[in-house]
C-alpha cells in the first residue's frame, strides 16, 4: 500500500512533454494571430490619424482661408508660416502642439494641392517607401478602416 502511494506522487517524464508540447502549440498559434493583429492594428490606427489630421487641415482653412501648401507642410499646424501665403487669423498656440508620426515613425507627408483632390495627406505605410501600394492617406483610409 505504501509502494502505491509513492508512485502516485509527482509527473512523469512523458506527462510533462505532452504537456510542455500542448503548451508551444497553443502559444504558437496566439503569437501567429498577435503578430497579424499588431500590423493590422497599426494600419488601423495610422488611418484614424489621417482622418484626425484632416480635421485639423479643415480648421486650419477655416481660420486662414486655404489649406497650408506643399511648402508650408503640416508644420503649418503648428506653428505660424513665414512661407506665403501666411495665414491672417492663425491662433497664438497653433491648432497642434506636436506633429504625429505614422505607426512606423515616419512623418505624415502634405502635398497641397493634391492630385486626388484639394490636398493630399498621407503615410509611406509599412514599408516607408512612397508610391507604393501600402500608402495610407486621405483617398483611401476608409479603405483600412
Amino acid at each position: 500500500m505504501n509502494r502505491m502511494k509513492k508512485n502516485n506522487k509527482g509527473f512523469t517524464l512523458l506527462e510533462v512533454m505532452i504537456v510542455l508540447a500542448i503548451l508551444g502549440m497553443i502559444i504558437g498559434m496566439v503569437s501567429t494571430n498577435l503578430i497579424g493583429s499588431s500590423d493590422d492594428a497599426k494600419i488601423q490606427s495610422t488611418a484614424i490619424e489621417i482622418r484626425n489630421l484632416e480635421s485639423v487641415l479643415d480648421m486650419y482653412k477655416l481660420k486662414a482661408g486655404n489649406y497650408p501648401t506643399t511648402e508650408q507642410g503640416l508644420e503649418a499646424l503648428v506653428s505660424a508660416p513665414e512661407i506665403e501665403p501666411i495665414p491672417r487669423n492663425y491662433p497664438a498656440e497653433g491648432f497642434l502642439d506636436r506633429l504625429p508620426e505614422d505607426k512606423w515613425g515616419n512623418p505624415y507627408i502634405l502635398v497641397s494641392p493634391g492630385e486626388t483632390g484639394k490636398y493630399d495627406l498621407y503615410s509611406m505605410g509599412p514599408d516607408g517607401q512612397e508610391g507604393t501600394e501600402d500608402d495610407i492617406g486621405n483617398w483611401n483610409a476608409q479603405d483600412f478602416l
